[in-house]
């Protein structure tokens, strides 16, 4: 099977970093939240979907954020704006996740006390807790780039915003840390080009 030949390789291929919107192109709710649902679908850590989002739809949100973002154009221009913040209590999740499975029959009440006596264990340390929510709502945040780009959209990801005032500008509680900001919308004009290194020189085979 070649690139061309399977869609999924070549939007990997394809997506890049935009800058600049288009900012008559606007994105529905229902997009969103159909956005949102596949990303969702992201793996996680003991399934403990480590993961929330504050989306900003409406141009007054994101004038909001605009300065919180060091005026980054692109949180003004995009279609939208996805704050992703990781969960750092996410062991909380146990009971939600592993209960209905138990209720099910797909797992015993043994192996559920002994899975989240793991989990509440590893989540006694802070940095480990960090850690996982850092990780795992980054994965989230790839698999909503790459959805947005199968849905006919482009995104850029930012790390550089001012966290402390995001957190107390929206009020984010004391359970999220924030992890990245996403843009997503029509590109006004394609993204530079931009190399590569290449797989040798970012690879160590044993």
């Amino acid at each position: 099977m070649t690139l061309s030949d399977n869609t999924t390789l070549h939007l990997l291929q394809e997506r890049s970093s935009i800058k600049e919107y288009d900012t008559s192109v606007s994105i529905s709710k229902e997009e969103l939240t159909e956005l949102l649902n596949i990303t969702t679908k992201a793996p996680s850590a003991w399934n403990l979907q480590h993961w929330h989002f504050t989306v900003f739809h409406s141009q007054e949100s994101k004038d909001t954020l605009l300065p919180i973002a060091y005026s980054q154009k692109q949180v003004s221009q995009a279609s939208a704006v996805v704050a992703v913040l990781g969960d750092l209590q996410a062991n909380l999740n146990g009971e939600a996740v592993y209960g209905p499975l138990t209720e099910a029959g797909f797992m015993t009440e043994e192996i559920k006390h002994t899975l989240l006596g793991q989990i509440n264990g590893a989540y006694q340390n802070s940095a480990f807790a960090r850690d996982a929510a850092f990780t795992n709502a980054s994965l989230a945040a790839m698999q909503l780039m790459i959805a947005a780009k199968a849905m006919g959209y482009d995104t850029c990801a930012m790390g550089g915003f001012d966290k402390e005032a995001f957190v107390k500008e929206f009020n984010i509680d004391e359970r999220y840390v924030p992890v990245m900001l996403i843009s997503i919308g029509k590109p006004a004009k394609p993204a530079h080009k931009s190399s590569r290194f290449d797989v040798s020189e970012v690879s160590t085979w044993l």
